[in-house]
């Protein structure tokens, strides 16, 4: 009925894709496959060379570790980063606004004002450091009363010790500057679960 020639047959359809396949290089033999294994299994004959390996071998370890550090992986984190409640407490603190994040400026600020050789500055200067000071420490304290309140909510039968005193130390550091990095936003949603 619908029979095709050999000629039909042997081309093939003009819409499909005949770029080369392949990984653009020649399979190596098996003497320099071989060759290539003993190289890299090869022992280092001096103490210097046994050095320079474990240098090299220390040195991309605590790489991927730092790297995995700032990512978040779970099985990089210090004890103390572990588990869904210290997630919990950084994306808390990460997603607020605080005043410790001003008072880098605020200093710099009242130390320009303290050496203008202006008293009445100088004495603005201090009212200003002492005000942002206070201005710290209620923040502070108003990150403890909320943050209690979540993790009572979210967390109801796990203990609270030592949370307080993460999220401050958190806190205090420059955003640019946390370990592991920020995951969110300043004002945005926290999900539900932390499991």
């Amino acid at each position: 009925m619908f029979r095709r020639t050999r000629e039909e047959v042997a081309t093939p359809p003009e819409d499909l894709d005949t770029r080369p396949t392949g990984k653009g290089r020649p399979t190596p033999s098996r003497k320099e496959a071989e060759a290539a294994r003993k190289a890299a299994a090869k022992p280092p004959r001096t103490r210097r060379e046994q050095a320079a390996a474990q240098r090299g071998a220390k040195g991309e370890s605590s790489a991927r570790v730092r790297q995995g550090m700032r990512n978040g992986e779970e099985k990089y984190l210090l004890p103390r980063d572990k588990g869904p409640v210290r997630r919990f407490i950084r994306d808390f603190v990460d997603a607020r606004f605080s005043f410790i994040e001003l008072i880098i400026p605020l200093l710099v600020v009242t130390m320009i004002l303290g050496y203008s050789g202006n008293s009445g500055l100088a004495s603005f200067g201090n009212a200003l450091l002492f005000g942002s000071i206070l201005l710290v420490v209620l923040d502070m304290l108003l990150l403890r009363y909320r943050l209690r309140r979540q993790l009572a909510a979210r967390f109801p039968d796990q203990t609270l010790k030592g949370t307080t005193y993460y999220a401050v130390t958190r806190a205090m550091q420059m955003k640019f500057m946390r370990l592991p990095k920020p995951k969110v936003k300043i004002g945005q949603e926290l999900p539900e679960h932390y499991r």
